[in-house]
């Protein structure tokens, strides 16, 4: 661990974090909503698809800001009132807050509640434009808390990977953030959903692909991580590739999936790191805290240069 914090803060600390703020990204003034749309939605390749030009390798995830209950640690200290209006202007705060460090990705998924609501009602607040920012999110589970906290038991999601469901669900993202949506995303596929034997719905992806211009991507997350992204690399539809990216919890706690991952990187797919502080357990990691120490540094921004220093030169998400 003391080597991987070391080549993390000499290599990656600096690079992706100290400058961060001065990174620019392209605008384009003058567009009209329908011009700006079809920028959005002919890109050259995957990097571009993902990322705004000159953006860095961080993202924004808000799986935690786009509903009042989620597993991360002191959740209830930071967040006393979680009613929809509060919830919304903390979402917005950290935008915010994300967009002036020089942020310009930001993560949604169906299941997180208001998520795609709030990241589509900020982006027309601010007039952040689809060449400045882009927004990735996924599809394949269903919300079912209700804006509860406590649901008795109860799930707060659930999945369902049926080209039925793809349908629903994919009209909704479009029209909350449609025209700065770069990546559509299978939300934690794995051998038991099914998705990845589903011709259907590997067809119906592919239209989207097609039609929209969206890049396809799958998150992972159970701990046959690794086996499931070679499985997922090999589907192919009409003989092209179906998935351009994949997106993967990784940490220095969890670092199983990483020869897949390497080798995913190889054949040109985007790799995207999810829960690369595990939560807020990394924080109280006693080897990062004494790193982070010895190199003057926050052990947040540790953690997150560690994944980002992995030979797979992951996208890592910070939420």
């Amino acid at each position: 661990l003391g080597l991987i914090f070391r080549l993390a803060g000499v290599l990656v600390l600096l690079q992706y974090l100290g400058d961060i703020t001065s990174r620019i990204c392209a605008r384009t003034a003058g567009l009209s909503t329908h011009s700006q749309a079809a920028r959005c939605k002919t890109p050259q390749t995957i990097e571009m698809r993902l990322l705004p030009a000159g953006a860095p390798r961080l993202g924004l995830g808000l799986a935690a800001l786009g509903r009042p209950g989620y597993i991360t640690l002191n959740r209830g200290a930071d967040l006393a009132d979680r009613s929809v209006e509060a919830m919304r202007a903390r979402a917005e705060e950290v935008l915010d807050a994300a967009y002036a460090g020089g942020v310009r990705w930001f993560d949604c998924a169906r299941s997180y509640g208001l998520s795609e609501d709030f990241v589509g009602k900020w982006l027309e607040k601010r007039g952040h434009t689809c060449d400045a920012v882009a927004v990735s999110s996924k599809w394949g589970y269903r919300y079912t808390a209700g804006w509860r906290v406590d649901t008795a038991g109860e799930p707060h999601e659930v999945k369902d990977h049926s080209a039925a469901h793809l349908r629903q669900q994919w009209p909704e993202s479009d029209d909350l953030v449609g025209s700065h949506l770069r990546l559509y995303q299978v939300h934690s596929a794995t051998f038991d959903s099914g998705i990845l034997d589903n011709v259907e719905t590997h067809e119906a992806l592919a239209a989207l692909k097609r039609d929209r211009g969206w890049a396809l991507g799958l998150s992972v997350s159970s701990p046959a991580q690794g086996d499931v992204v070679d499985a997922a690399l090999k589907i192919e539809v009409d003989g092209e590739r179906l998935f351009d990216a994949v997106q993967a919890t990784y940490n220095i706690f969890e670092q199983a999936p990483g020869p897949s991952l390497t080798a995913a990187h190889a054949q040109g797919c985007t790799i995207i790191v999810k829960e690369a502080m595990a939560n807020g357990r990394v924080l109280s990691n006693a080897a990062l805290l004494k790193h982070a120490a010895e190199l003057d540094c926050s052990p947040d921004a540790l953690a997150l240069a560690c994944v980002l220093a992995q030979p797979f030169e992951p996208r890592v998400l910070s939420g």
